[in-house]
């Protein structure tokens, strides 16, 4: 499953040039981080910013990093089929929002697709069992349990999809070595 094409709108890295002050999604964490944190976290390889514009407006964002996640924390099921290692790596989605102007109109579902598509395709270079995420509010819980996110046994609102689904969502993506 690809991302549906929108007219005028695109997907970037996040750069200098991006004006960031313009954008509110109504949670202040998020938008804060946007402003004044993000763009130094790019430049220190800490996390990849990416967002979603609308000519040259940001209208969404989403940020990926790599994660180690114990075993133990992961949800039973998701335990049978993983190497017992004791921490094992992940791809930590840190960070999704939209601007308020524009919710409700499946942005966030759209910038979670992209999210989960280069989640998957950095598996070739670097290794993730799946994608860990931190839902800040119930309705960001929702989102993602709507997604077939699975929460986390012990952990309030941090939440796992196993690579192998998120391989299900995009058939097409060529596999490992090919």
């Amino acid at each position: 499953m690809q991302p549906a094409p929108l007219p005028s709108l695109s997907i970037e890295a996040l750069q200098e040039h991006h004006d960031r002050t313009s954008f509110g999604s109504g949670v202040i964490e998020l938008d804060r981080y946007l402003y004044s944190q993000a763009g130094q976290d790019a430049k220190r390889r800490v996390a990849a910013p990416f967002v979603l514009l609308n000519k040259k407006t940001i209208i969404s964002y989403y940020t990926l990093s790599a994660y180690g996640i114990r075993l133990a924390d992961l949800p039973a099921e998701a335990i049978k089929r993983m190497p017992k290692y004791p921490v094992l790596p992940a791809t930590l989605l840190g960070r999704l929002a939209v601007s308020q102007d524009r919710q409700g109109q499946k942005l966030g579902q759209f910038m979670l697709i992209d999210a989960l598509r280069r989640s998957l395709e950095n598996t070739h270079e670097i290794g993730s069992i799946g994608v860990v995420v931190n839902a800040y509010n119930e309705s960001a819980e929702r989102f993602y349990l709507h997604h077939e996110f699975t929460p986390l046994p012990g952990q309030t609102r941090k939440l796992f999809l196993a690579m192998a689904t998120i391989k299900k969502l995009f058939p097409r993506l060529p596999e490992h070595g090919q």
